[in-house]
């Protein structure tokens, strides 16, 4: 299991307006501000106010559009666990800083519990993810093994501040 990462945000206090922008935006990044300070009540100068102080502090971290990948042509999408060959904290860092060169690998996350990463791959198809998976293999990132789920259908895709904002998720 990799070293937990420290938050180096110092705690900012969030009143119901606050959690209200963040929820509303975690949904609708392209809305109007306008609009955005209609839905939580707030006239649009303070609105905006606190919209830079929550981006000031980092809560905000960018506004993406959300791309619907059928819509540019085939692709497969896999996750993929991963088990590294060593746990010393160089190790941790060596696959992390090799994994981050990859493209193709639109998410990873350290996990506990058996294995150490848990990687979101999206190739062009499942030959294209075996090249990239057996380049991981053959680089230095000291993979022991990894196990592959390809994704058959979405089911469920929140943004996922939804679950702490209170924003459509459950």
């Amino acid at each position: 299991m990799s070293p937990p990462h420290p938050n180096p945000r110092p705690e900012l206090r969030l009143d119901d307006r606050d959690i209200a922008i963040l929820a509303t935006l975690s949904r609708e990044g392209r809305i109007a501000k306008t609009d955005l300070a209609g839905r939580v009540n707030l006239s649009p100068t303070p609105c905006w106010e606190r919209m830079k102080r929550l981006e000031k502090a980092g809560l905000i971290r960018g506004y993406r559009a959300e791309i619907d990948l059928a819509g540019l042509g085939p692709h497969v999408q896999v996750f993929v666990t991963v088990e590294l060959e060593s746990h010393r904290a160089e190790s941790f860092q060596i696959f992390e800083r090799t994994i981050a060169r990859m493209e193709q690998i639109t998410g990873c996350w350290a996990i506990g519990g058996g294995y150490d990463y848990l990687m979101q791959v999206i190739a062009r198809d499942v030959a294209a993810f075996q090249v990239l998976m057996d380049g991981l293999l053959e680089s230095r990132a000291g993979v022991r093994r990894y196990f592959s789920y390809i994704v058959t259908k979405p089911v469920k895709e929140l943004p996922p501040a939804s679950a702490l904002l209170g924003a459509g998720g459950g």
